[in-house]
């Protein structure tokens, strides 16, 4: 490995003029931001790649294989029914809820084909959060596996709901019947016409895209709404980094492996992760995505060996399962070049561990968000070893500041809070002005996160201003989960916060004060809460204090102090 280039001449050739990632300076809604001059205009455009590889594998399910051109056909069918069997017009909300099939993605870029806005539910969701997630969307239609099948069926059948009456779903892979109370329910295979065309519809940059759900210390999911140009030059900010550190650690010369770039989809694709640098990724460089069925480390492990796989993005738990499966020494992992991933900080020995475990595999980080449109600073390689608690550097196309409780910006060095700027940013939030202005500072976003810059801008963060749980890579927002606990009959008092876990990263721990004379035990409050909240969310543990939860003079309750207790009993 030949470290060719610095950082800063890497990037300065790399978005040059001329070049693929040329950045130019253009006024976008009254500010002046730097912007990707190559972006297509829609993710229609962008799909219309897949079109000149259609004898290329686009897509690997478990044992089925889908070509670019496989794929062409069936989004072009879907796009055809949405418009003339459903009459879905531009900026209409078209919902997915499903586990990652191939038909979540035909159906992703046929909403996009067509103007509509593609709203990613959370596919882990109870139906109690599926209704919130639909009725503030407003969506029309859903696509839906059979699992989601039997949750929101039931929503659709006893709603008063006009919305929710008017619901219409279209469920894929399903072998039963449906029920006959929901005549909204059809199976894609009765729908969709082998051979049409797609439907022309005019979709710009500024057209509205996608909407992806994010906690707030509200406790009520928010609908992140952004365009289509903030969708792109979050997947082209990626693009840009993989030019920039291709010209920094230039390979030297050799014989060179004829392997399809590839990767594995081991996050949902709800998530901003799974959606935009995995797949939308995966179309712009013509790249093999494998998807699994579910996660599970030997089974990844056999798919990188089978299918050659040369990129792993996770949240960090993942990579560490890889490590610890049982099989892995026996597996053939060499085609791997990057291992790593984001949604969670990972500890500074996981990036040593897959440098010394991976043949050619090399430890990688990204820090962005749902409201970045994923993209964010990056670490890897070299850089990521020298220095492997900073989450790296980011290329032009975002800018990065540290700012102090009155939003003054602070120096090298100094901690504040970070906060992000860019046209990969996302709109706002659906229907929640407040929520929207309270996420941005002067244009800038507010990302909760407590960290500082050094003085070769790399970002590290150090504490999250947010109170919430970081499990695995999904955000549990202590707020949300305390709202639901309120709800029992017995409690008087909850908090709710988050204890350290080796593979996980943390699991949420409630400590609960009874009303007086009120008796529960753990697992029935654990049974309560599972009937509203998602099965990641629910208390690992359960705490009784009989004398009241600590709080200040001003009657927050102290939850490091909860915290700094129950840690010392695990001891």
């Amino acid at each position: 490995m030949v470290n060719a280039l610095s950082w800063d001449e890497a990037v300065a050739q790399a978005t040059s003029a001329g070049s693929l990632y040329e950045i130019y300076e253009a006024e976008l809604n009254g500010r002046a931001m730097k912007m990707f001059k190559s972006s297509p205009p829609s993710l229609r455009m962008l799909f219309d790649l897949a079109r000149l590889r259609t004898d290329t594998t686009s897509l690997v399910y478990e044992d089925e294989v889908w070509t670019f051109g496989d794929l062409v056909k069936k989004v072009d069918s879907y796009a055809s029914m949405l418009v003339n069997k459903y009459d879905i017009q531009k900026g209409d909300r078209v919902a997915i809820a499903m586990r990652n099939y191939p038909e979540w993605i035909a159906a992703f870029f046929a909403i996009e084909s067509v103007g509509a806005i593609a709203v990613l539910l959370n596919a882990w969701w109870t139906p109690e959060e599926l209704e919130h997630g639909i009725k503030l969307s407003g969506s029309k239609l859903v696509f839906v596996d059979s699992e989601r099948l039997l949750r929101i069926e039931k929503l659709v059948t006893s709603s008063n709901d006009p919305l929710l009456e008017s619901l219409k779903i279209i469920v894929v892979r399903h072998e039963g019947g449906l029920l006959e109370s929901s005549s909204n329910v059809s199976k894609i295979e009765d729908l969709v016409e082998e051979g049409a065309t797609m439907p022309y519809v005019e979709v710009g940059a500024e057209d509205y895209a996608t909407m992806l759900f994010t906690s707030g210390t509200t406790g009520r999911p928010k609908g992140a709404v952004s365009t289509h140009r903030a969708v792109l030059h979050g997947l082209l900010g990626f693009g840009c980094r993989r030019a920039v550190d291709a010209l920094r650690y230039q390979t030297e010369s050799g014989p060179k492996e004829d392997v399809q770039s590839s990767f594995i989809l081991v996050v949902p694709l709800f998530h901003v992760t799974g959606a935009i640098p995995v797949m939308l990724g995966c179309f712009t460089t013509g790249s093999k995505l494998v998807m699994m069925h579910k996660w599970e480390p030997e089974r990844a492990l056999e798919l990188i060996e089978r299918e050659r796989v040369t990129t792993f993005v996770g949240v960090p738990t993942q990579a560490h399962d890889l490590l610890e499966s049982p099989s892995f020494a026996t597996r053939d992992t060499s085609s791997l070049k990057s291992v790593g991933g984001g949604g969670a900080p990972a500890p500074p020995e996981l990036a040593r561990r897959i440098e010394r475990s991976f043949k050619n595999g090399r430890p990688q980080i990204g820090y962005g968000m749902t409201e970045t449109n994923a993209y964010g600073p990056g670490n890897s390689d070299d850089d990521y070893l020298d220095k492997p608690s900073s989450t790296g550097r980011c290329v032009p196309i975002m800018e990065v500041r540290v700012v102090s409780q009155e939003g003054q910006v602070l120096s090298t060095g100094e901690i504040g809070e970070i906060e992000f700027f860019g046209a990969n940013l996302i709109s706002g939030y659906w229907e929640d002005a407040e929520a929207t202005e309270e996420a941005f500072h002067d244009g800038w976003l507010r990302t909760g996160d407590l960290g500082y810059i050094d003085e070769d801008g790399f970002v590290f963060v150090v504490d999250r201003a947010k109170d919430m749980v970081l499990r695995g890579g999904e955000n549990i927002y202590c707020a949300e989960v305390e709202a639901v606990l309120y709800e029992h009959p017995a409690v008087s008092e909850v908090a709710v916060f988050g204890i350290p876990d080796e593979r996980l990263g943390e699991e949420p721990v409630a400590a609960v004060v009874l009303r007086e004379g009120a008796s529960v035990d753990e697992g029935e409050l654990k049974s309560f809460a599972s009937e509203h909240l998602a099965p990641f969310k629910i208390p690992v543990h359960v705490i009784f204090k009989k004398d009241g939860l600590p709080r200040n003079a001003a009657g927050k309750v102290l939850k490091r102090e909860l915290k700094e207790e129950l840690i010392k009993t695990q001891k």
